[in-house]
Order: C-alpha cells, then sequence, then structure tokens
C-alpha cells in the first residue's frame, strides 16, 4: 500500500473465527478472498476455510492477485516427550508454505495453554507456567525448527499470544533472550501485547531487531478491564468482544506506524479483528481499519514517511 515501507495485508480471522468456531462458521473462502480483492490488498494467512490441496488453493489466490504470507503452526516444544514428532510436522508445514511462496512461519507453542495444550483436560481454569527445564526445551525446540525453517528460505516468528505461556513481555524479553537470533525472529501482534499486560510500542522497540512479521489488531480497554475482572478466559474475551481491527480500539497506531516505517520495515503487517463478524461486517471494519491506518499517513501519495 502506498506510503508504507512495508507490505499491508489481512487475516481471514476478521471474516471467520479461529478460536472461535461459531464466528463466521458459515462463511464461504470464496466471500474471503473476494473481499479481500475489492479491499485492494494482496496478501493473506491461511485461514480454516481455504482450500488445503496446494493447486486449488493457487488458483484461487493468484487469480485474484493474492499471496499466501504464512500459516499458524501450533508446537508442544517444552515437553522433550513430543520433541521428535513436532519438528518432523514443523518440517511439513515448511515444506507446504515454502511452496506457496510464503516467508514466515508463525508459531507459537501451545504446552501450558488453557486452551490449545492437547495434554490439558476442559476442566482446568489456569496457565500452567513453563518451569526452567520446559523453557530450555521449549528453546532448543524452536532453534531445531528455525534452522529447518531456514532450509526452506523461511523464517520462524514467534507470536506471543494471549493464553500462552509467552503471553507477557517479560516472557517475550525471556524467549529472545533464549533462542538463536538467527533462527528465531518474533511475530509482533499489536493486540496480544496489550492483552498480555505490555505496551505495544515499548515491546516493539525493545525487540524491533528481530521482527519479521506484524499483526495489528486493537483493543476494546473498557471490554478488556471488564473480562479480566470477571477472571475470563483468552476466548471468552474473544466471545466478549476484546479485539477489534486497528481504530476501533483503544491503541495508538501512530507511533507504531511510525516507527516501523521510520525504521524501515518492510515484511508484512496484516490486518486482524477477532471478534463476531456478525455483529461487525469484516470487509466494512476491514475498509474502516485502512482508511484509519492511511489517515496516520500525512503523505499517502508519496514517500515512506508518516
Amino acid at each position: 500500500m502506498a506510503g508504507f515501507s512495508f507490505r499491508l495485508g489481512v487475516h481471514p480471522i476478521i471474516w471467520v473465527g479461529e478460536d472461535v468456531k461459531e464466528h463466521g462458521n458459515d462463511t464461504t473462502y470464496e466471500q474471503i478472498l473476494d473481499d479481500i480483492q475489492a479491499l485492494g490488498l494482496t496478501g493473506t494467512e491461511m485461514g480454516r476455510k481455504y482450500p488445503t490441496e496446494i493447486g486449488v488453493l493457487k488458483q484461487e489466490l493468484s487469480g485474484r492477485g493474492i499471496q499466501l504470507v504464512s500459516q499458524w503452526k501450533s508446537v508442544l516444544f517444552s515437553d522433550p516427550a513430543y520433541r521428535e514428532q513436532e519438528l518432523e510436522a514443523y518440517r511439513e508445514h515448511a515444506k507446504f508454505l515454502k511452496e506457496m511462496g510464503a516467508e514466515v512461519i508463525s508459531t507459537c507453542e501451545v504446552g501450558g495453554s488453557l486452551h490449545f495444550d492437547p495434554r490439558r483436560t476442559p476442566n482446568e481454569r489456569v496457565i500452567l507456567p513453563l518451569d526452567e527445564a520446559g523453557w530450555e526445551s521449549l528453546a532448543e525446540g524452536l532453534n531445531t525448527a528455525g534452522r529447518i525453517a531456514r532450509e526452506y528460505g523461511l523464517k520462524l516468528t514467534y507470536h506471543h499470544h494471549g493464553g500462552t505461556v509467552v503471553e507477557r513481555s517479560e516472557e517475550v524479553d525471556k524467549l529472545m533472550e533464549l533462542t538463536d537470533p538467527e533462527s528465531v525472529w518474533l511475530l509482533f501482534d499489536t493486540g496480544h501485547a496489550l492483552y498480555g499486560g505490555a505496551d505495544p510500542l515499548t515491546l516493539l522497540r525493545k525487540h524491533y531487531e528481530r521482527i519479521a512479521y506484524v499483526h495489528l489488531k486493537d483493543v476494546r480497554a473498557d471490554r478488556l478491564r471488564q473480562a479480566k475482572e470477571a477472571g475470563s478466559d483468552f476466548v471468552t474475551c474473544i466471545r466478549e468482544g476484546v479485539f477489534t481491527v486497528p481504530g476501533d480500539g483503544c491503541i495508538d497506531f501512530r507511533p507504531i506506524l511510525a516507527e516501523l516505517v521510520g525504521r524501515g520495515y518492510d515484511g508484512w503487517a496484516m490486518l486482524e479483528g477477532e471478534q463476531d463478524p456478525a455483529e461487525h461486517p469484516p470487509r466494512e471494519y476491514a475498509a474502516k481499519a485502512l482508511a484509519y491506518l492511511h489517515s496516520l499517513n500525512p503523505t499517502p501519495k508519496g514517500g515512506d514517511q508518516l
């Protein structure tokens, strides 16, 4: 998009929930891709509604001038017993994304997570933090997976994420400290940063040299406060409308965009808004978010300065 140093795309999670399956469950991938094309955007992440057969997916994307940028990959590296099978699955994931022309792999540890850890039961209520052995195992697994990604010309970008063991700023700090900067990069997510108690701009500045991928998501401060006071878990927060698209919440994106452009960030930045599409029409909200982001740029028709 003109005026930015980076490439601006959109995540299909605006149309179809990934963690809350009833959100947009009847929406077709054709509708999503048609809307993305109509918005003038050329990048998307893999979504659960998209075709999984490579030939079909390539045809549907290329016919609309859209590039597959990444796809989420859950890993369970904190438990050494899962290491080999997880790395094998990671290699297959990398092969797929390489074939699709992607550049980064959105990667997140699910060990200890209330919602995503396959070892947890439905009756549990808290995230189980990693002990030192768990952190060491996670770092070793990520370093190895990052080397696998590099074999295929990709970057492992770690997604700090609500409801997981790498949610708060100090946990992001520790992960960056323990991992190899040549193999493990950071996916900076504005909404998850704020959800985890961090100031997004501070987190961006602190770890900019490791950032290779960006998600632009907003937060409704009043709903987040109410959800935290009620002890709501991450998925409940989604259902309660904590998250939204940029410009519709409390995050000031002007200094964030200025930081990215000022430093010459040239990777992908994806619009996100993880909320009920029945209440918040996806194409309309994505268009509003685009208008908001471009309104922060005083020279939208030329140059890279905000």
